[in-house]
């Protein structure tokens, strides 16, 4: 009888800790996504503008906002940036992790390396960016002023301006993403490739017949974190362009970050902000369901 008892404690024991491993988990979720996304629903349904009362106006800022060029200009910017992005940030971490997964020496050393930008705060990248590349007090231009050659005036044209800003994005996130790729490339069997050796195929082969199939789930899963990585892009951006030229990099974090906190509009850049998670939420949805939720095919 005590055997039966002490056994149904176990199964009582077992049953529960799965819940106690994940409650801290689930606290920060709560506390800090599921409880401000309720709030933001409900200010966005008023007119608040961060002091006073509360004034139910119902879908008025969701009307305004759907005629807001501006804020539909920030958000094809934001597409843009995004688009031109993710997949350099997925192929360079994909390359160097190819190329560091390898037994070479130094290898320790320069994954340390690589990976050091991504431990780096977007707002340090952006101003050392801004050092690097400043029209005006910029290293790349002082350097081509000695040399006699024309200066390039970056963050005054809307193209170059959107290409530093890229560059900056995948050279500090690159690392974090490198490291992720080199955990799916060893936990691929060795197996696979010593068959592959046997029947002949090239490195080249074995890459995209072994390789990237194998890879699909951690592929998806950096797809997945990265695209909602740069939407949600704001501290780099702010201390590099603020936005400019001509809010040619003014993306949709941003704009309502000015709605909310320079012209004290809450109320609006709440209903923003749900319309841009709505986004967030059916575009990643939508790589789920193309991408299968990362399954390896058969």
């Amino acid at each position: 009888m005590k055997k039966a008892k002490r056994s149904s404690i176990a199964s009582t024991e077992m049953k529960i800790f799965p819940y106690v491993m994940i409650a801290p988990n689930l606290l920060i979720f709560l506390i800090f996504i599921a409880v401000p996304a309720v709030f933001g629903l409900v200010y966005s349904l008023t007119d608040w503008g961060g002091i006073g009362e509360l004034n139910f106006i119902g879908f008025a800022n969701y009307a305004e906002l759907f005629t807001d060029r501006r804020f539909w200009i920030s958000m094809r910017q934001t597409f843009l940036y995004a688009i031109i992005s993710l997949p350099l940030i997925m192929v360079v971490s994909l390359l160097l992790a190819t190329l560091l997964v390898k037994s070479i020496h130094g290898r320790g050393f320069f994954r340390a390396v690589f990976y050091w930008p991504s431990m780096i705060s977007y707002i340090v990248v952006g101003l050392l960016f801004q050092f690097i590349f400043g029209d005006s007090t910029g290293i790349i231009n002082y350097l081509l002023s000695t040399m006699g050659l024309p200066e390039v005036t970056w963050f005054t044209n809307s193209i170059t301006a959107m290409a530093v800003v890229v560059l900056a994005t995948v050279w500090s996130r690159t690392g974090f993403y490198m490291v992720t790729f080199i955990s799916g490339l060893q936990s691929i069997d060795d197996t696979y490739y010593e068959a592959a050796e046997v029947d002949g195929a090239s490195p080249m082969r074995k890459f995209f017949s072994i390789t990237l199939p194998l890879l699909k789930p951690t592929m998806f899963l950096v797809m997945i974190l990265s695209f909602i990585d740069l939407f949600k892009q704001y501290g780099l951006v702010i201390t590099m362009t603020n936005g400019g030229p001509a809010g040619a990099t003014k993306f949709a974090v941003q704009y309502i970050y000015e709605e909310a906190f320079q012209k004290f509009r809450l109320g609006y850049a709440s209903a923003l902000s749900m319309v841009t998670m709505l986004i967030l939420a059916i575009l990643t949805l939508l790589q789920f369901k193309l991408n299968n939720g990362g399954a390896i095919d058969d």
